[in-house]
């Protein structure tokens, strides 16, 4: 391929918009009623505040279409953009609105995102398959930051500075993950620190968003505790949660019969984070387990602790204290009362690392800065941004099979970052599209579903 040796640039055409897949995705969010949403539960009352529900869904359409800062929402007023849509604003408008909000306000606009996908669900079937088993995800990833103007940054467990962000979302084995639940935190603050209340949140949310069957609570060692566990049978899930090695585990896992071992082989090498390696075989057993033992008695939990052991290559490298068993092998466990055989259920909690996927995705797109030196502007931001993961996703599932489990960079080169020419025909407005677009007919599949007269989805 070469360019052309006549070439020349000019910024004339009114009448060109380079996000022509906003206008099914926007469609999509009317349809899932997110300005209702914001009329109803946002009660925001200080100058510069008003018209959420305008201002919110320009958010969000800045980032669905790839925005990842204030200034970047000016992506948004180009060309014919303001034929396709009413109610842009400006950048400095939005940076203003996002700086009125309080705690309090955050809150409201955590009840709009955890009543977004419930609306979301009848029109796309995001969630197919979660009236048989669904799990809940939760962990939080760290978003660095940079300079000292930021309310709450601090440094975390992983010793780099910045704000704590805890994620829950919510899949199946046949559908991607969507985001049910986000909290903003200080950086220093603990993974563990307020994570019993967040989980009966998120299991509400799921429920209402159509986890009507099993669903299953997937967390890492963070997570391991009374008050999690608890919170989680309230919501009527299960658990599964990787766990510490303590004294109580180690000696669970010594009781272990070696015939008991079952081998397994990956056919995808997963990676082993103490080894440094990749793992292609291992061995697993269970045995019942009573957690928690050091309170009262009727807070004791028995379940099943699932264990892989790994063979170490390198049996110097055993911590100081630990016998000859913890020499040869380095064992993982896992604490559950999920009902699927132990293989099933080994599998399915180390099917747990989704979530990392949706932070690569926020940490990548609209949650690649935090954009306000205000705390709570961050808050709204990191709500905003799950909004538009959402919505995004949503319009994946509506486009193709293939998009609906794509991430969103793919969604939004191939489906939103379409360029458009806008033309008046027959009092009709009309976008000329490119020709031979390689994703047109899964272009044309979103547009009819979601600018097309009403449907109520199948799965």
């Amino acid at each position: 391929m070469r360019s052309s040796h006549n070439l020349w640039a000019v910024f004339d055409d009114p009448n060109l918009v380079a996000y022509g897949g906003l206008a099914p995705a926007l469609a999509l969010a009317e349809r899932a009623g997110l300005a209702d949403l914001v009329t109803e539960h946002l009660t925001l009352t200080k100058p510069g505040s008003a018209n959420a529900h305008l201002k919110v869904p320009a958010l969000v359409a800045g980032m669905v279409a790839g925005a990842d800062s204030i200034d970047d929402m000016d992506l948004l007023r180009h060309g014919g953009m303001n034929r396709l849509f009413t109610g842009a604003r400006a950048p400095s408008t939005l940076g203003t609105f996002l700086r009125t909000f309080t705690f309090g306000h955050v809150r409201q606009l955590d009840a709009v995102a955890s009543r977004f996908p419930t609306g979301l669900t009848t029109h796309a079937p995001v969630l197919a398959g979660a009236d048989q088993i669904a799990y809940l995800d939760i962990d939080d990833t760290i978003k660095a930051t940079h300079g000292y103007a930021k309310q709450g940054v601090g440094y975390g467990y992983s010793k780099v500075k910045g704000l704590n962000a805890l994620i829950a979302t919510l899949s199946t084995p046949v559908a991607a993950p969507v985001i049910v639940g986000t909290r903003l935190r200080r950086g220093n603050t603990n993974s563990a620190r307020g994570a019993a209340k967040f989980v009966s949140d998120a299991a509400a949310v799921s429920r209402s968003a159509g986890a009507s069957g099993l669903l299953v609570l997937r967390g890492d060692s963070a997570l391991y505790g009374h008050a999690v566990v608890a919170a989680a049978r309230r919501a009527g899930a299960r658990f599964s949660l990787t766990v510490r090695m303590n004294a109580s585990v180690v000696k669970a896992i010594s009781a272990i019969d070696e015939s008991a071992w079952v081998p397994i082989h990956y056919p995808n090498a997963i990676w082993d984070q103490d080894e440094h390696r990749l793992v292609s075989d291992a061995e697993v057993a269970e045995i019942p387990f009573t957690a928690f033992t050091s309170r009262k008695k009727t807070e004791h939990v028995t379940a099943r602790l699932i264990v892989r052991r790994v063979k170490r290559l390198n049996p110097k490298s055993v911590p100081a204290g630990q016998g000859e068993l913890f020499a040869t092998y380095r064992h993982h466990a896992v604490f559950t009362d999920s009902p699927p055989t132990m293989l099933e259920a080994e599998a399915a909690h180390r099917a747990h690392a989704v979530i990392e996927q949706v932070h690569a995705d926020l940490r990548s797109g609209p949650f690649a800065h935090a954009p306000s030196g205000s705390f709570a502007a961050n808050g709204a931001w990191l709500v905003l941004a799950a909004i538009a993961f959402n919505l995004t996703r949503a319009a994946g599932v509506l486009a193709s099979d293939f998009h609906a489990k794509a991430t969103t960079a793919t969604i939004r080169d191939q489906l939103i970052k379409i360029p458009a020419r806008m033309a008046n025909s027959a009092r009709r407005l009309t976008m000329h599209l490119p020709h031979s677009w390689p994703w047109q007919h899964a272009w044309e599949a979103l547009f009819a579903m979601a600018c097309g007269p009403p449907r109520r989805a199948t799965t």
